[in-house]
């Protein structure tokens, strides 16, 4: 049978629609005031780095509270810390706003926004990753349908609506978008409300934050496949932010395009990354998600190299549109995958330990597309991104197989009835342990539903033997 994440699958459940929406209505918040803060910047100040300060200070909470936050997540109720954080979003909005209206806005207070908003996205974006599985069940199919909802959507709102309205709101009063963005967080928080109640997993006793943290982080280096999942947005951020650091320039020099040329271009992009997240389901049923995920990072390396052999905008247009397709079918491949396997009691320090090593990747992406450009020429950084994508999905390919996926898959789901296997069938029964390393152990179905510390057999951690010691 070929692997795959992607089957026929029932209805998505009521309140995944309550969660779609208020991601929906946040992430056109979020384009807002993406939109809206650096122009706001721009009304305090002309120099570079102060502008680069309030757009540094929206990273910082990633790079600096990843893992803990993660870890936090675990420890509380996720539909809670996501109301809850959305309302101190939508409260904290309203200290800038009322300072531009009184004509005391300053870049330091922006900068303290910006680091604020991150810091609440990092608890909001965690806890929704690590609710989701428990709203539908842990089933792969539904995560994968509901994920590709949530990433067009997002794309659509924040890409194409968000900025544009954040442009014209500005145009009203400089108040005014960071109004607005509040409002959205409000309706969120109300929506996220009344979401239903899902278990919240069980605490690890008397375990320190910090180790916890760090339980998180080694689950994800020791495990091939999730380890895989990791390092294609990490080695893909260094990739695309080089792209980024370069693009408006390589697109007036070596294109000829203005400033409307160069908006159409990432429009191209966007548009693409919508259809990649329409067709994730389909290339994960018709190939395994294994080896799609393969395809749509060879893609999305051959679309670079395209754009930086572009002979004129036309093709560039084009080479962004097939990268933004890769990019958004990825995007919920995947999370899905992972959502799928990872134990509900690791969800959040799992995720978020991803998306920090992503965020850490971003800056040094963006200086050596800066470099190359200086050292070089403008293509350069592009050819240089090309190959450090086609270089991660040969690197990844058998991290992320198809027979690794199904794998993980098989393990994740829960054991059958003894009753209805074969008696002489051994079965193997993975656990993980307080500290979030995997425990395998190799046991007749009869004894399956034993405590792990009764099970006979081999406890292996690593290739070792513990038999009868519970535990490495």
């Amino acid at each position: 049978m070929t692997p795959n994440l992607t089957k026929e699958v029932a209805k998505l459940p009521t309140g995944f629609g309550r969660l779609w929406t208020a991601q929906t209505v946040s992430s056109l918040g979020d384009g807002v005031t993406h939109a809206a803060l650096p122009l706001l910047a721009l009304t305090l100040t002309r120099d570079p780095m102060a502008l680069a300060v309030v757009t540094a200070a929206g990273t910082l909470p990633w790079l600096l509270f990843g893992v803990l936050g993660g870890a936090l997540v675990d420890r509380w109720d996720r539909r809670r810390t996501m109301w809850v954080t959305d309302t101190a979003r939508a409260a904290l909005l309203a200290i800038p706003a009322a300072a531009a209206a009184l004509d005391v806005l300053s870049v330091p207070l922006l900068a303290a926004v910006a680091f604020l908003l991150a810091l609440g996205g990092l608890f909001f974006d965690t806890a929704a990753t690590a609710y989701l599985p428990d709203l539908l069940g842990r089933d792969p199919a539904q995560l994968e349908r509901a994920n590709a909802r949530l990433r067009g959507a997002q794309t659509a709102a924040s890409g194409f609506a968000g900025p544009p309205a954040g442009s014209a709101l500005l145009a009203l009063g400089r108040s005014v978008p960071l109004l607005a963005d509040a409002v959205s967080f409000a309706l969120s928080a109300l929506l996220v409300r009344s979401l239903p109640a899902v278990p919240r997993p069980a605490a690890s006793a008397r375990e320190s934050l910090l180790r916890q943290a760090r339980a998180g982080a080694s689950y994800v280096f020791q495990d091939r496949l999730l380890l895989g999942l990791a390092l294609r947005p990490a080695v893909g951020n260094v990739a695309f932010l080089a792209v980024e650091t370069v693009l408006a320039l390589f697109a007036h020099e070596r294109l000829g395009i203005g400033a409307f040329g160069f908006g159409l271009l990432l429009t191209a992009e966007a548009t693409g990354g919508l259809l990649g997240a329409g067709i994730a389901s389909f290339l994960g049923r018709r190939l395994g998600t294994g080896t799609a995920l393969t395809c749509t990072a060879t893609i999305e390396g051959l679309a670079i190299l395209g754009l930086a052999s572009a002979p004129n905008p036309y093709v560039a247009g084009l080479a962004l549109a097939v990268c933004g397709a890769g990019m958004g079918a990825t995007m919920v491949l995947g999370p899905s995958l992972r959502q799928a396997i990872v134990p509900a009691h690791l969800m959040g320090r799992v995720a978020s330990t991803s998306r920090m090593l992503a965020m850490c990747a971003a800056p040094l992406g963006a200086f050596l597309g800066g470099w190359l450009a200086t050292t070089y020429d403008l293509r350069t950084p592009l050819y240089a991104a090309a190959g450090l994508l086609l270089t991660m999905t040969a690197v990844t390919a058998t991290m992320t197989s198809n027979r690794r996926v199904e794998t993980a898959l098989r393990s994740a789901r829960p054991q059958a009835d003894p009753a209805d296997q074969d008696p002489a069938e051994q079965i193997a029964v993975q656990a993980t342990s307080a500290d979030g390393r995997r425990l395998q152990v190799t046991t007749p179905p009869a004894a399956a539903q034993a405590p792990l510390s009764a099970r006979a057999g081999c406890c292996s951690w690593r290739g070792r033997c513990c038999a009868g010691r519970g535990r490495p």
